[in-house]
């Protein structure tokens, strides 16, 4: 008689005791059971497809449509943007997609279904389902800030791995029950992980909303009860730093998307009253390491997890990490699980034979005194050989004259930029990056 070996998996929540909260939505506490109760009722109103685009805002909204999806193997396709252009390339690569949302979106080739009223739960409480590791959750898309958006599956095994390893480095268990505010989409990942499936394998809460301005940050935070923490990236935190309205007081602070200079980093703790933690990671591998960047400037690789270098650069697997995908970034070795970032590969600049990265730069640049935000960039040009660089920069306050002999003393003048554009905002998208096509819409809408 053949047996069969039992197929591992992993439970859609974990951490929670009777009548903990899961999220908290417009001021309203909303109960772990609640949570499982509303992923049932709408897996039960879902078409049967393949693919849901989940493309909620509402981020309690968002995880109850992930939860469902799971619940019928369906997939959940977390695109970038949602930009027209893309979504029409999703439609034509997923056979059968169809759209879930808070919101009207006017796709017109994308079936799409509002995220329905399902009122109060009944009264009986629902076991916790098991989900196969195996199984394909989601298919998560890198930004595209360097080109078009490429697609990498996840599995449930490798995302509750990654939620369970993040909450292990960052401590979060010395804070139970904490409650997260984010400040990034769900669809993204470093949304994804440090917002949605912390909380659900960790017993922690999530916080519906996504706030964008200062004021609403201030606001959404404080209505929150102890523990709290904010999950943030440096855009959005030196936006936020650069009020000088009092901050409620935090527990935890988390930023990613890009490096921070230890001086916001240590403003931030500060203001808050909080530590603050780093997680760099990319959409192929997820987070793999963290720092708590006041102390030092070393990354340190979550569990199970190792980098490797060879002739080609640097490649990370293990744990989570279920195929050695590459990493973009120069990175330096230390040992035992400790590296340095030196600058994205393709960032690297060699001018009249002299080298540095834009990540070096822009560190300097956003550490000058009335920089509010700023980025060098390698213009368009003919040929490969880099002769000069332009930098945007948001410095009301500050004269051209001010910020460039304030540049002369940290950078090399071969590397100083030409021109410096004075702008009023870069045009980050929704995860703080600058995706290189709205750079190019800005340099256009300049030179006019």
């Amino acid at each position: 008689m053949t047996q069969h070996s039992p197929v591992a998996s992993a439970p859609l929540v974990r951490g929670f005791g009777a009548g903990a909260a899961f999220a908290y939505r417009r001021r309203r506490r909303l109960s772990v059971e609640r949570f499982l109760s509303d992923a049932s009722r709408l897996a039960a109103a879902l078409p049967d497809r393949r693919y849901l685009l989940n493309l909620c805002a509402d981020r309690y909204h968002f995880a109850v449509g992930f939860a469902a999806a799971l619940l019928l193997r369906q997939v959940n396709l977390l695109p970038p943007n949602e930009t027209p252009d893309l979504i029409e390339r999703l439609v034509s690569r997923y056979p059968g997609v169809y759209c879930l949302s808070d919101k009207t979106m006017g796709f017109d080739s994308l079936e799409t279904m509002l995220f329905p009223e399902l009122g109060d739960p009944g009264m009986g409480a629902l076991p916790i389902p098991d989900v196969p590791e195996a199984q394909v959750a989601a298919i998560v898309f890198t930004s595209g800030s360097t080109g078009e958006p490429v697609p990498y599956r996840k599995t449930w095994g490798s995302l509750a791995r990654v939620a369970a390893a993040e909450i292990e480095i960052l401590q979060l268990r010395a804070r139970p029950g904490i409650a997260l505010v984010g400040t990034v989409p769900p669809q993204h990942v470093f949304g994804l992980e440090a917002t949605v499936l912390v909380a659900m394998q960790g017993g922690f809460a999530l916080h519906a909303g996504r706030p964008f301005y200062p004021a609403d940050i201030r606001a959404e935070l404080a209505s929150l009860p102890r523990p709290r923490g904010l999950v943030t990236t440096p855009a959005h935190l030196r936006v936020l730093l650069a009020e000088s309205d009092d901050l409620p007081p935090a527990d935890f602070l988390l930023s990613a998307t890009a490096p921070l200079s230890p001086q916001l980093a240590a403003q931030a703790e500060a203001r808050f009253g909080a530590p603050l933690y780093e997680i760099y990671g990319c959409t192929e591998s997820g987070g793999i390491a963290s720092r708590r960047t006041v102390e030092t400037g070393e990354w340190r690789a979550m569990t199970n997890v190792a980098l490797r270098a060879d002739s080609s650069g640097t490649w990370v697997r293990g744990g989570h990490v279920e195929i050695e995908v590459p990493l973009a970034d120069v990175i330096e070795l230390r040992g035992q699980g400790r590296f340095l970032l030196h600058g994205r590969t393709a960032d690297l600049v060699n001018i009249a034979g002299k080298r540095t990265s834009l990540a070096h730069l822009n560190y300097h640049l956003n550490s000058i005194e009335g920089v509010r935000d700023g980025t060098f960039v390698i213009p368009e040009q003919e040929g490969e050989t880099v002769t000069r660089l332009t930098a945007y920069v948001v410095a009301p306050g500050l004269s051209g004259e001010d910020l460039m002999n304030a540049l002369r003393q940290r950078v090399d003048a071969a590397f100083l930029p030409r021109p410096l554009h004075f702008v009023d905002a870069l045009p980050r998208n929704e995860t703080g990056k600058l995706p290189r096509q709205a750079i190019d819409e800005l340099e256009l809408e300049l030179a006019r």
